[in-house]
C-alpha cells in the first residue's frame, strides 16, 4: 500500500506523535510506501513568547530545531512550506491518507479521490475549551473511516457520533525500548509521575497524593519527566528528581526505578505512560481515565478514585508497605500485561484497519 499520514504542527515528542511515528515506521517494515507530511509549527507569537519567559525559558526565537519521535525513523517525513491546510498539492496519489487530528480530518475529507481512501486515526476525544468544540465535534461526523486506540472511544463514536464502523487498534509498546529485568523493590521507597500542568493530566493531583503519602513514609521519593521545566504554579517537592526531555534510553531507566508510577489523568485517550512503566515491570497507581481499566485489571496495578488525592496516596502507601514478594508478584504481572500485546500485533490490526478504509470507500465517498 501507498500510506500517507497527514500531522497538524509539525513534528514532536507528544506520547500522540509517538503512536503516529511507531505505525508509520512499522508499516514501513511491512513493505508498505510510507510518507508522513506536516504543516509546520505555527510561527511563534509574541504571548508565547513572554510566557516562555514567564516560566524562566528564555526567549523563544522564530525558528528552532525541535527534537521528534520522527528523528531517526526510517520513513520520509515532509513539511509543508505553507502553514495553511494541507491540500491536494502536497500530496502524492496513494492508497490510503490518514488524518491525526481533527484539523486534519477537514483537510483529508476535502482532498480528491486520488489521494486515497480517507482514514481518521483518533487517540483522543479532543473537545476542550481551548479548542473550537463545534469544528472539532463535526470532525468525527466526516466521512472518514476511524480507527482509534481504546474500547471507550469506539463506544462514543457509535452513541454520539452515530459511527458503528470504527476499527479499534490498542496501543503496544516497543519492548525494545521499554523493558526491564527481573527487580525487587527500591532501597528507599520511589513513585514517579508524568511532570504537565494540563489541567486534563491531573498532575496536582499525583502531587498532592504524593504530599499525603510522605506523611507516612518520610523516606519517600519522587522521580518525575517532562516535556517542560516545572511551573511556579504547579511546583514539584524540594528534593524531587526531575528529568527534562529525557532520552528513551533515559525513560527506561526512570521507569524501572519506581516501586509505583502515578497516573492521576482526569481524562485521557488512552495513557501511553502506564503501558511504559509495566513494560519495565513498574505497577501503576492510576485513576480510570483512557485506557487505565483494562490495563490495571489483574493485579498489574492499583486503580483509584478519581480526582481523590487521599485514595491515591493510600495506595502509594499500600505498594510501598507489601512484602519484597508481594511486590514482585505484583511487578511480574504488570510486564506480562504489557508484553501479552505485542507491538507486532498492534501494526498488524492497523494494516488491517486501513485495508477496511480501502474497502469501505467506495460506499463512504
Amino acid at each position: 500500500m501507498k500510506i500517507t499520514f497527514v500531522m497538524a504542527s509539525g513534528f514532536t515528542l507528544t506520547g500522540g506523535d509517538r503512536v503516529v511515528a511507531t505505525y508509520a515506521e512499522g508499516l514501513h517494515k511491512r513493505g508498505h510506501d510510507v510518507l508522513v507530511v506536516s504543516r509546520p509549527r505555527i510561527p511563534v507569537t509574541l504571548s508565547e513568547r513572554v510566557r516562555s519567559l514567564l516560566k524562566g525559558q528564555g526567549w523563544l526565537p522564530d525558528k528552532k530545531k525541535y527534537p521528534s519521535h520522527f528523528d531517526h525513523l526510517d520513513v520520509p517525513c515532509r513539511l509543508t512550506n505553507h502553514f495553511g491546510p494541507v491540500g491536494d498539492n502536497d500530496l502524492p496519489d496513494a492508497d490510503v491518507v490518514i488524518a491525526t487530528w481533527w484539523e486534519t480530518a477537514e483537510w483529508v475529507a476535502n482532498l480528491s479521490p486520488g489521494k486515497g481512501a480517507k482514514a481518521y486515526f483518533i487517540q483522543h476525544h479532543e473537545v476542550f475549551d481551548y479548542l473550537p468544540k463545534e469544528k472539532v465535534e463535526a470532525s468525527y461526523r466526516l466521512p472518514l473511516h476511524k480507527i482509534t486506540i481504546a474500547q471507550w472511544l469506539v463506544d462514543l463514536m457509535k452513541t454520539q457520533y452515530e459511527d458503528p464502523h470504527v476499527s479499534l487498534v490498542p496501543n503496544s509498546v516497543d519492548t525494545t525500548q521499554f523493558f526491564a529485568p527481573p527487580r525487587g523493590k527500591q532501597p528507599f521507597p520511589t513513585v514517579g509521575l508524568t511532570y504537565s500542568d494540563i489541567p486534563w493530566k491531573g498532575c496536582d493531583i499525583s502531587l498532592a497524593a504524593f504530599s499525603i503519602a510522605a506523611q507516612q513514609i518520610p523516606d519517600l521519593r519522587l522521580v518525575s519527566f517532562g516535556s517542560e521545566q516545572p511551573t511556579p504554579d504547579l511546583p514539584l517537592p524540594a528534593d524531587t528528581e526531575f528529568h527534562l526531555s529525557p532520552s528513551q534510553e533515559q525513560l527506561k531507566k526512570i521507569y524501572s526505578e519506581c516501586d509505583a508510577w502515578l497516573f492521576g489523568s482526569r481524562i485521557e485517550g488512552y495513557g501511553l505512560p502506564i503501558l511504559e512503566a509495566m513494560a519495565c515491570r513498574t505497577p501503576v497507581i492510576g485513576t480510570p481515565a483512557g485506557a487505565a481499566p483494562e490495563l490495571l485489571s489483574g493485579g498489574a496495578g492499583v486503580l483509584v478514585d478519581l480526582e481523590n488525592p487521599v485514595d491515591m496516596a493510600r495506595a502509594i502507601v499500600k505498594i510501598c508497605q507489601i512484602s519484597e514478594d508481594q511486590w514482585k508478584a505484583m511487578s511480574n504481572t504488570a510486564y506480562t500485561k504489557a508484553t501479552s500485546y505485542t507491538l507486532e500485533m498492534a501494526i498488524e490490526l492497523f494494516e488491517s484497519a486501513l485495508s477496511t478504509a480501502m474497502e469501505r470507500s467506495q460506499s463512504l465517498y
